[in-house]
């Protein structure tokens, strides 16, 4: 089972994501780092496992407010052996191709991003291509049609809970289990809300292949050792 660590960056520095109210999120205050300077934050993640993949949510990207690509870089050359998913908000073909031509990560196509279908579908073969299908509360966040549209997914899949983000309300294992089933033969990954090693245990006993995590890291509940011991059973 995979375990990816998350960050978000507005304005040059790591801030705290908590229940998706971007409006809200200020620095990240974390043991693991003196600041919130994103390469000392990813340090401070690195120190707790080697990670092999890190999430990246780039929120001025996604809110068109600019974007964090020279901190994306500097991440990049501190942590080069890391695979980034990054999350900037594309929603078309053109930025796409500019994004995945520039080589800074493999592209998170959030449905709240998308108008319709075109590039989730376009990009469905693309090995660097990952669906966040993103749910605050019942609601898929973008084109309803998509949840209809499993055949032409990715072959990974975020199921992105906003509303249980910092959280610590647990992961919505049904809600995970239900898109697990309609997309057979897709990797599923969790994402808001998952506390400790209990839950990652839970995921991985509804199939689920990975977790997004965030919180848990940066407050001590969710420790290398415990991802260690998930790992070595898999």
């Amino acid at each position: 089972m995979d375990v990816i660590p998350v960050i978000d960056l507005k304005g040059g520095v790591v801030v705290h994501a908590r229940m998706g109210e971007r409006e809200r999120y200020r620095p990240i205050r974390t043991p693991l780092a003196a600041g919130s300077d994103p390469v000392e934050v990813v340090r401070g993640l690195m120190s707790i496992h080697p990670f092999a993949t890190l999430y990246v949510a780039d929120l001025d990207a996604i809110t068109r407010a600019g974007d964090n690509r020279d901190s994306l870089r500097q991440m990049r050359a501190a942590f080069p052996r890391l695979t980034y998913w990054v999350d900037g908000g594309i929603a078309d073909a053109r930025h796409a191709t500019e994004w995945l031509d520039e080589g800074l990560g493999e592209i998170v196509l959030a449905s709240e991003a998308q108008a319709d279908l075109a590039l989730t579908r376009a990009l469905a073969g693309d090995p660097r291509a990952i669906l966040s299908l993103d749910f605050r509360g019942d609601s898929l966040q973008g084109p309803a049609a998509l949840l209809q549209d499993a055949a032409h997914w990715p072959q990974r899949v975020i199921v992105m809970a906003l509303s249980r983000v910092g959280s610590g309300a647990g992961p919505d294992i049904q809600r995970l289990c239900t898109i697990r089933d309609t997309a057979p033969g897709r990797q599923i990954f969790a994402a808001g809300g998952v506390r400790d090693g209990a839950d990652l245990a839970a995921l991985k006993d509804a199939r689920i292949a990975g977790a997004l995590v965030a919180s848990s890291l940066h407050d001590g509940r969710l420790r290398g050792p415990d991802i260690v011991r998930l790992q070595a059973s898999d």
